[in-house]
């Protein structure tokens, strides 16, 4: 079953939401694409302050035969609270809650149910770790629902150099997380999701394609950047900022003819 629990929990992997969060913002709503893009990016932010303010263990730690190498590699950092969890059930939870079917709640509520007992079923948390995950991803699953973020006149700006300016200043050392999820919140707060999705499926198709292709370019050609340069938390809050723009701005600029002005 190791296997299985393996496909699941890479569900979680940073790659997924990328591809969730920029299939959401173009093909089904992109003004909601950018509350939930603020709202996963809080998230991470508070799961990665919480990880190592808190800095608990993982069943592993001790006893360490009790995870396999694989399931080892899906565990980074102390334990609680679950980032799978978490993110999980922000990111599925929040689409759900916007597009308020209840057929899109139950594919979201098994997808998260799953995630989360992968991570129990491969060892590499607690029950305690992946509840409050899952407690955390649902407040943060209705603020992406329900909350209002907003960026009239200087906010716009403002908010983002902030965020950018406390990345400045993250110490050497500092867990990378910290830098991601600040660019990511950057990112979301300053984009202004301007364009309509595409009616016909050839357009959603092409969108689609072409989309993913432009903003895993840019994806890894940023991860080519040399460790030490990239791993500077300015520069990594940089990288996740101009990869949330390239998604939100960029594509529709350059995919204009199927994702026209709103």
């Amino acid at each position: 079953m190791e296997s299985f629990w393996l496909a699941v929990t890479s569900l979680g992997r940073d790659e997924v939401f990328i591809v969730v969060l920029a299939l959401y913002t173009w093909l089904v709503n992109p003004r909601g694409g950018r509350n939930l893009g603020v709202a996963f990016a809080l998230s991470y932010l508070v799961n990665t302050a919480l990880k190592f303010g808190f800095d608990l263990p993982r069943p592993f730690t001790q006893n360490p035969g009790v995870a396999s190498e694989a399931a080892l590699a899906t565990a980074g950092g102390p334990g609680l609270p679950s980032g799978h969890a978490q993110l999980a059930a922000t990111l599925w939870g929040g689409i759900a809650g916007q597009v308020g079917r209840a057929g899109m709640w139950a594919a979201a509520l098994l997808l998260i149910a799953l995630i989360a007992l992968s991570r129990l079923a491969l060892h590499v948390h607690y029950p305690s770790d992946v509840i409050v995950g899952l407690l955390l991803g649902a407040a943060f699953a209705w603020m992406a629902a329900s909350g209002y973020f907003p960026q009239q006149g200087a906010l716009r700006w403002l908010v983002p150099v902030l965020l950018l300016a406390l990345a400045t200043f993250l110490p050497a050392g500092t867990p990378r997380e910290y830098g991601t999820s600040l660019g990511l919140l950057a990112g979301f707060w300053f984009s202004r999701p301007g364009f309509a999705p595409p009616r016909d499926l050839a357009g959603r198709v092409i969108v689609g394609l072409l989309g993913l292709v432009i903003v895993f370019a840019v994806y890894f050609a940023l991860g080519a950047l040399p460790q030490a340069f990239k791993d500077i938390g300015l520069v990594r809050a940089l990288r996740y900022a101009l990869l949330v723009l390239v998604a939100v701005e960029g594509v529709p600029l350059l995919l204009r003819r199927w994702l026209p002005r709103a």
